[in-house]
């Protein structure tokens, strides 16, 4: 593992902290899940596009995802002594809270409009996001491409659905 210039944070601290990033990436998830019990329901009732993924693929995907997010959090936190470290994580915590948002917006309230507006600015701060973390850990910032990624598939996903639906 190549750290850019930092000392990282040593110890049982460390797995301590990994389980930390673990539990709360995937209690966003839980959340997200809770808000939404009926997802799935609302999924197949809306007017889609046909390069719409079928509903499975959402939680394998996602658990994926959400191993990365926690993953490289984690290691951009060992990278202690880089300057950038603090507004990194400030960043990788407000994309988690954009994240947690949009379930919620999106298939409990319906929302469609405001769950588009929630999840550009998501893309907007994984962006500085993974800016942020290319700088502080490297394999850090490239962890988070594929979220990036799909995140960028479901921005245009949600504005056809919006579309379709209104």
């Amino acid at each position: 593992m190549r750290e850019t210039g930092t000392h990282a944070v040593r110890g049982g601290r460390e797995w301590a902290a990994l389980a930390g990033f673990v539990l709360l990436t995937y209690a966003v998830a839980a959340a997200g899940a809770l808000a939404s019990s009926n997802a799935a329901e609302v999924y197949a009732s809306l007017d889609r596009p046909g390069w719409a993924p079928p509903a499975w693929l959402f939680g394998p995907v996602w658990t994926l995802l959400y191993a990365t997010i926690a993953l490289s959090g984690w290691l951009v936190w060992r990278c202690a002594g880089h300057p950038e470290r603090r507004k990194a994580l400030a960043w990788w915590g407000v994309q988690l809270a954009l994240n947690l948002a949009w379930t919620p917006l999106f298939f409990g309230a319906r929302r469609y409009d405001v769950a588009l507006l929630d999840i550009l600015l998501l893309v907007a701060a994984l962006v500085v996001t993974v800016r942020l973390f290319h700088r502080v850990h490297r394999t850090a910032g490239l962890l988070l491409i594929p979220y990036l990624g799909w995140v960028g598939f479901a921005t245009v996903l949600n504005a056809a659905i919006w579309q379709a639906n209104t």
